[in-house]
């Protein structure tokens, strides 16, 4: 962790206490001194935010938390999620009038030129109708109050996640404090509406982008003109393979696991249409374990009642970063039968303690997941083709064990975070320096390495 100047900010948030080194004081590698930002943070859906931070600190980087609201505190759960929650600054709770005031006047003084081409950017850039009007001018007060932020705490980028309405008020934000921003892009939501979000405009005044898998990249260049492509980057989700211990797989088996939200894209009816499938069809005892929740979990427990399977089914609620190892290295098949995703980091996790997996062939899944390689795909809506996939993982332990080895290799190969952010390290810096870089390029190899990038 790191050490807060003593610098006065209307964000709410305990300083970041920890020792200064001279890496820190420099800003880390090239001085880098940046804010990460997202519409709610520390969430516990979004975890994968909060290990990129955290090895990017470790490489040095010196980051700041902002989130434009709180997450509940249902979701506050393990000592990482605290730590993180205590050293947040959450933007919205700063929006009261005197902050407001104060910080925006000071902006306009400073710059008015920049101050009202942020205005009119805001006005430029919305959705058409009139209630679009407010939502902008509430993102442009926001954007004050971020701006501020940074040029009290002298840091000169700013990286958003997901390109919807926080990453609005950081596009603003930038112009306003005359700093550079950049963004992540995850989708599926972003590109539900990609015109309702602007992302054109957000990808045209950002930057760098990074996209979290080539899946992601194709759709964000379908969306931007091709002078534009060279800034859109590969950079994964990642997972520390470290932390995971691998399961040993031996004799038929029949604990399944679900980790995630309970929301219609999860595909969670056919998940549970697929448990009926297996123990009153093919005769096959499993239990799956349900780890999460949200807006769902009444209608699946309907379905589970009517479908017969409650004795089939466990609900554990919402689970730290701890806990959810453990699960996994108490389960012999994760499974999700999602129909929309990125590259869903519980994947990643589950793959790295050696559990096979089952999946949809989905976006960028096939791009994690080989399939018949390191666990199965299925196509997203077929209960049968679920069913009959987990049956065969189920009844065969030395395909698990092949499975799971090759899931773990996978992972420490191509989603370990501690060298994603060494890509996004050479990223940022050959971004910040002017100089162009490979979509995927090789990661920075130690702090001392010069921010140049390869093609």
């Amino acid at each position: 962790m790191l050490q807060s100047l003593p610098t006065q900010s209307p964000l709410r948030g305990a300083p970041i206490a920890a020792a200064k080194t001279p890496e820190t004081e420099r800003g880390g590698p090239a001085g880098l001194r940046i804010a990460y930002m997202s519409a709610i943070y520390p969430s516990i859906t979004h975890t994968f935010i909060q290990r990129e931070i955290a090895a990017l600190r470790l490489s040095g980087v010196h980051v700041e938390t902002l989130s434009s609201r709180k997450p509940p505190d249902k979701e506050n759960v393990g000592a990482e999620q605290n730590s993180e929650w205590q050293n947040t600054r959450f933007i919205l709770p700063a929006c009261r009038p005197w902050n407001l005031l104060k910080t925006h006047s000071r902006l306009l003084l400073k710059s008015p030129r920049r101050y009202f081409g942020a205005l009119k950017t805001a006005l430029l850039v919305r959705p058409a109708g009139l209630k679009s009007i407010v939502w902008q001018m509430a993102y442009f007060a926001q954007a004050g109050i971020v701006a501020g932020h940074l040029s009290d705490h002298r840091l000169t980028h700013l990286h958003n996640h997901f390109a919807m309405s926080s990453c609005s008020v950081a596009m603003l934000a930038s112009q306003m404090g005359g700093f550079t921003f950049s963004f992540t892009m995850h989708g599926p939501t972003e590109l539900y509406e990609p015109k309702f979000y602007q992302l054109q405009e957000k990808i045209k005044r950002a930057l760098f982008v990074c996209c979290i898998s080539h899946f992601c990249r194709s759709q964000a260049m379908a969306f931007s003109p091709a002078d534009q492509w060279g800034k859109l980057h590969i950079v994964h989700c990642g997972v520390d393979p470290t932390l995971f211990n691998p399961v040993e797989h031996s004799g038929e088996a029949g604990r399944l696991l679900f980790v995630g939200r309970f929301a219609a894209a999860k595909g969670l009816p056919i998940l549970l249409e697929a448990i009926a499938e297996l123990n009153q069809v093919r005769g096959r005892s499993c239990t799956l374990t349900i780890a999460g929740g949200g807006p769902d979990e009444a209608a699946m427990k309907r379905q589970i009642s009517e479908l017969g399977i409650g004795e089939h089914v466990k609900f554990v609620g919402y689970q730290s970063q701890a806990q959810i190892r453990e699960l996994m290295s108490d389960t012999d098949v994760f499974v999700m039968a999602s129909f929309a995703e990125g590259v869903p980091v519980v994947l990643m996790e589950a793959m790295a303690g050696g559990v096979p997996v089952v999946a949809t062939a989905i976006a960028g899944i096939p791009e994690l997941v080989d399939d018949g390689a390191s666990g199965f795909l299925a196509p997203p809506g077929d209960v049968h083709s679920l069913a009959q996939r987990i049956d065969e993982l189920l009844a065969d332990p030395q395909l698990r064990r092949r499975f799971g080895q090759a899931g773990r290799l996978k992972v420490e190969a191509e989603f370990n975070i501690t060298t994603e952010s060494k890509r996004l390290v050479r990223i940022m810096t050959s971004a910040l320096a002017g100089r162009p870089c490979a979509i995927r390029p090789e990661p920075v190899a130690d702090r001392s390495e010069p921010a140049s990038c390869g093609m």
